[in-house]
């Protein structure tokens, strides 16, 4: 029932006016390949484990020189930042929403950009990758995430490319939720560090790829993701220990 009422939310929010690009916004729009990079996670909550999709995208926008550009736009209900990558136009999002409709924004960044879905890289927290553990993976299921699933929804397809980044479950009697609202501890923070590099790394040599390895069409989705392969990296040996021990 919960599902379906954030679907029906999702779908409402979408249904608002919207208003096209202008300046170079709309010349993004037209010309030159484009990306969209998105941040999944709470507004408001940007320190948490589950909000670590954020966490990625300033790190990124760091690497690019333009930790400083991060700006509202209502019409996306979002922050953005429009660089570039090799000739590839870049827009990185971090969503002004609740996680269970970030889709909304990442749906409206999307028309107003014209970038199709298969051209959209999710960013997202993982319970089961420990933390250091970082992966690409094309399409698939939402395995239970809320935010990822609320992109499959308003977009209609499941194509985006995700890098999961691995946060781990809680031990204990800690819930679930309590353990993706809380934020890192001090040990955890040291191989954050480094998975935030190497997060930074492999979205760069993704966005750098002159030619998208994803479906060309969006009715594709579930096919692909049943063909796509995960690739996983982790943090150094002496980081992993350290976080298995957190």
């Amino acid at each position: 029932m919960r599902r379906v009422l954030m679907r029906v939310i999702n779908r409402v929010l979408l249904s608002e006016p919207f208003t096209p690009a202008m300046g170079f916004e709309a010349e993004i729009h037209i010309q030159g390949r484009r990306k969209l990079v998105v941040g999944l996670g709470n507004t408001g909550m940007e320190s948490t484990r589950h909000s670590v999709g954020m966490a990625v995208l300033g790190a990124l926008a760091a690497r690019l020189g333009a930790a400083n550009r991060w700006r509202g736009d209502k019409l996306v209900s979002g922050e953005v930042i429009v660089s570039e990558v090799q000739h590839t136009h870049v827009v990185l999002l971090r969503p002004k929403l609740l996680m269970n409709i970030n889709g909304v924004s990442v749906a409206k960044a999307a028309s107003k950009y014209g970038i199709k879905p298969e051209d959209i890289l999710l960013v997202h927290d993982e319970l089961d990758k420990p933390l250091g553990k970082i992966a690409m993976k094309q399409g698939g299921s939402a395995r239970g995430h809320n935010g990822v699933r609320s992109c499959v929804d308003c977009l209609q397809t499941d194509v985006m490319l995700r890098l999961r980044v691995g946060i781990g479950r809680p031990t204990g009697k800690t819930s679930v939720e309590s353990h993706v609202l809380g934020r890192f501890s001090s040990v955890e923070q040291k191989v954050l560090d480094s998975v935030l590099v190497q997060s930074v790394d492999l979205l760069l040599s993704q966005l750098s790829q002159e030619d998208s390895q994803s479906p060309s069409s969006p009715a594709g989705g579930r096919q692909a993701a049943q063909k796509g392969k995960e690739r996983e990296r982790s943090a150094s040996p002496a980081q992993d220990s350290a976080a298995g021990q957190s």
